[in-house]
């Protein structure tokens, strides 16, 4: 290819990336994160304060709920596990009228059990939202609320991020062979971090790739499944979520309590797929004509259509398949094309190891993004004098991205940390845990971002960096807290899944510790010229 075409890509690759790549980093390293975000939001919940009532009385649970409460057969929900983040057997959401059906804060939840003398008792339930706002962050690259609008802007740095691909690979396919595995390291910093950018992207590309064309098709979904129900359902896709047909309208209340019990509508969906494991019954319009059942589950074989797996849809009155277009194993070839989209971007197929796969890979993404701003920055530094002459003042475009990138990428990362720390501290202490997160995390982030610009990207990549480190160690510090002194407020769980956040906040801690002192070394001894040594500020 000729090189006036190479540097077209060349620049067309760099200025894509510059324009999305901070905020990308945060899409990455947040979504590295939501691929645990069970196990996140079941670190941050406390032990159910009341007793799950037996999975074989839930059915008395849901009678007697209903008869007291009617407006509840609308929309529930029956747990079939056990586990620290659900609070009752039974649960249901209701949700502020005229919100956005992905805008978890206007949701209000509530729980119902059976006291002492097994009359059924309705209280507002308080689940922990860190998971589901850090999958906000991820979803619309650091905006606070997951809406119509912030998904357009998500789809636009997703299509800026699939041109930096495909121009990235064309600027490299001329050295590919000779380069690909070439790590030259060396004085030569800057020659370095190129080779390792130019490896993580050309052995991540297929997991970029993916990324790229669903995060456009996450943002653009609504005109996506309009043309999917024309195309695919003629017209009749609410119909995979509703039971058709049913009785008139105006036909008396049924009776809930002649509803299959939880364990034979669970066996029922077993049958099915052997390698299906249920984990919660969604009910729907019970009292109505068209009653049904979501029966929730996932399969570590096969595809899933969604992050929490998938489901088939039974009449809880006589057990019947109404629906299993969205179980996994059980779909057919259009609604499976569908479901990759979702299940390659959520690592919704493979279980852990898939899981840990591409939670290593979002990190990778994220370093990626902050070593292409990185390559930039260096690559525009003006060099001193061999002889020794003055140290020349840096161009204000390269000291003003330079503290934006350390801003934004390690304001991102204390204010995860922060807030996932802090998710222990705030139960019981104040009104609405979910909003201090919140406002944790931009504290933390605008603060960051703030010192950046002020004491300059030299200085404050340290300061930040090992503010990161604290951040990220206190997360296992507040469980160990919480196992030695429970007094002191928060707790420790002994589940697998959240001994892993802590071990793996605790290497967190670790990497940050080292990036921390290698970054302070670079800004005493690298080049006094360059952005990231002590000197620049003053120069």
């Amino acid at each position: 290819m000729r090189a006036d075409y190479i540097r077209i890509y060349k620049s067309v690759h760099t200025w894509t990336g510059i324009v999305a790549g901070m905020a990308l980093f945060i899409a990455f390293y947040a979504g590295a994160l939501t691929v645990f975000k069970d196990p996140l939001t079941r670190w941050a919940s406390p032990q159910p304060a009341i007793e799950l009532v037996p999975l074989d009385q839930a059915q008395d649970l849901i009678a007697k709920t209903l008869r007291a409460h009617p407006e509840v057969a609308r929309d529930f929900n029956i747990h079939l596990r056990d586990a620290e983040h659900v609070p009752a057997r039974m649960e249901w959401a209701v949700r502020d009228p005229g919100a956005d059906d992905h805008d978890e804060s206007s949701v209000r939840h509530y729980m119902a059990y059976l006291d002492g003398g097994g009359a059924a008792q309705v209280e507002p339930a308080h689940p922990s939202g860190l998971g589901a706002f850090i999958d906000v962050l991820h979803r619309v690259v650091g905006l606070p609320v997951d809406n119509d609008p912030n998904r357009w802007i998500m789809g636009v740095i997703a299509a800026l991020y699939a041109v930096a691909l495909v121009s990235g690979v064309i600027v490299l396919l001329p050295s590919l062979v000779k380069d690909f595995f070439a790590l030259r390291v060396g004085k030569n910093l800057k020659r370095m971090w190129l080779d390792a950018h130019n490896v993580v992207g050309i052995v991540s590309l297929p997991f970029h790739i993916v990324m790229a064309l669903s995060s456009v098709v996450f943002a653009y979904h609504d005109g996506i499944y309009l043309i999917q129900d024309k195309l695919l359902h003629g017209g009749r896709l609410e119909a995979s979520f509703q039971r058709p047909g049913g009785a008139a309208p105006a036909a008396a209340p049924r009776d809930p309590a002649a509803m299959l019990a939880p364990q034979e509508l669970v066996a029922r969906a077993r049958a099915l797929s052997p390698g299906f494991e249920p984990y919660g019954l969604q009910y729907q319009q019970v009292t109505g004509p068209r009653a049904l059942v979501r029966v929730w589950g996932k399969d570590a074989a096969a595809v899933s259509p969604r992050a929490r797996g998938g489901f088939v849809a039974l009449d809880p009155y006589t057990g019947k398949v109404l629906n299993s277009d969205y179980m996994p194993g059980r779909q057919n070839a259009p609604n499976l094309l569908i479901s990759s989209f979702f299940a390659l971007h959520m690592a919704a197929f493979g279980g852990a190891a898939v899981q840990w796969m591409y939670f290593v890979l979002g990190l990778a993404g994220a370093w990626l993004f902050y070593s292409g701003n990185l390559l930039w920055i260096e690559t525009r530094r003006k060099r001193a004098d061999r002889q020794g002459g003055a140290v020349p003042a840096q161009r204000l475009d390269t000291r003003l991205m330079a503290s934006a990138t350390v801003g934004v990428c390690l304001g991102c990362v204390c204010g995860v940390s922060l807030m996932i720390a802090a998710s222990k501290w705030l139960h019981g202490r104040v009104g609405d845990p979910d909003a201090w997160i919140r406002a944790l995390y931009y504290l933390a982030f605008f603060g960051s971002l703030a010192w950046s610009f002020a004491r300059g990207a030299a200085a404050a990549s340290v300061h930040l960096l090992w503010l990161a480190t604290a951040l990220t160690l206190a997360i296992p510090a507040t469980s160990l807290l919480g196992w030695l002194y429970p007094a002191a407020g928060p707790w420790a769980h002994a589940a697998p899944a959240t001994l892993a956040v802590d071990l793996t906040a605790l290497a967190g801690a670790l990497g940050f510790a080292w990036m921390a002192r290698a970054t302070s070394r670079r800004v005493k001894h690298g080049p006094r010229e360059s952005v990231w040594s002590a000197g620049a500020q003053s120069a």
